[in-house]
């Protein structure tokens, strides 16, 4: 990633984190919340209108470069090779999981039956695959990035679409923090492209959100999991029952 995309990023983080948004970096900085959301967009900041936004968040700009430098030092994916000793190991999977979502030695142990022997074997293999340091007292120290991806089509995807998406889908979706829609209708290849763009605008809501949660206590968080998909589709009996097949390509 690019330096200026990270400080963009790191910036967009910090500034949520406080409740702070693009009004208000207007205000600080005396622009229009137009030209604010260019310069974000651009990535053009001066080091004066970065000193500015930083003292909005009553940061310095060392505060900044260093949360910066922390990033520059994090994996945002393994290798097909550490994916699959994830998925090969359901204790280590757990455990992985619940790092991810930073987790303590404490809260792993208080929620699933590991003893400290298995609990500190799973940390001692995550340390080896570069997800955490596993520190003296066993305190662990994540080290991915907080947009940290698993390989597309990789194992841990694959294993998701094995053994999780039929389970995850065995719901009305009507109890409180349920949602489903499903929508069909026909649409355009651009139309198509500016609902995959907002897709993945949504996806980085979820993560910058569940970033912003992280300092909550873990009785206020819940394992949450949210499936967007859009495709060129239809079922299988609407198939059978045209005239001709529908060769186009998307």
């Amino acid at each position: 990633m690019a330096q200026v995309q990270l400080v963009v990023k790191t910036l967009k983080r910090l500034l949520k984190q406080q409740g702070l948004n693009y009004k208000d970096v207007a205000d600080a900085i005396g622009l229009s919340e137009a030209s604010v959301k260019r310069i974000f967009s651009e990535g053009s900041f001066s080091l004066d209108r970065l000193d500015a936004i930083c003292g909005l968040m009553e940061l310095e700009l060392s505060d900044l470069f260093s949360e910066v430098k922390k990033q520059q030092h994090r994996i945002s994916q393994l290798t097909e090779d550490q994916e699959k000793q994830l998925v090969a190991n359901e204790g280590l999977f757990i455990v992985a999981n619940s790092v991810l979502n930073r987790w303590d030695f404490e809260t792993i142990q208080a929620v699933y039956q590991f003893t400290d022997h298995e609990l500190i074997q799973h940390l001692a293999q995550l340390d080896r695959l570069k997800l955490i340091e596993l520190q003296p007292g066993n305190r662990i120290k994540l080290i991915v990035d907080r947009n940290f991806n698993w390989i597309k089509y990789g194992p841990i995807q694959r294993f998701f679409e094995q053994r999780m998406q039929a389970e995850f889908l065995q719901s009305r979706f009507n109890q409180p923090g349920e949602k489903r829609v499903f929508v069909n209708g026909m649409i355009s290849r651009s139309s198509n492209r500016l609902l995959q763009e907002k897709i993945i605008r949504l996806v980085d809501e979820f993560n910058e959100r569940h970033s912003i949660d992280e300092e909550l206590p873990i009785e206020e968080r819940f394992g949450s999991s949210m499936l967007i998909a859009i495709r060129h589709w239809e079922p299988e009996f609407f198939e059978k029952k045209r005239n001709r097949p529908d060769t186009r390509r998307f």
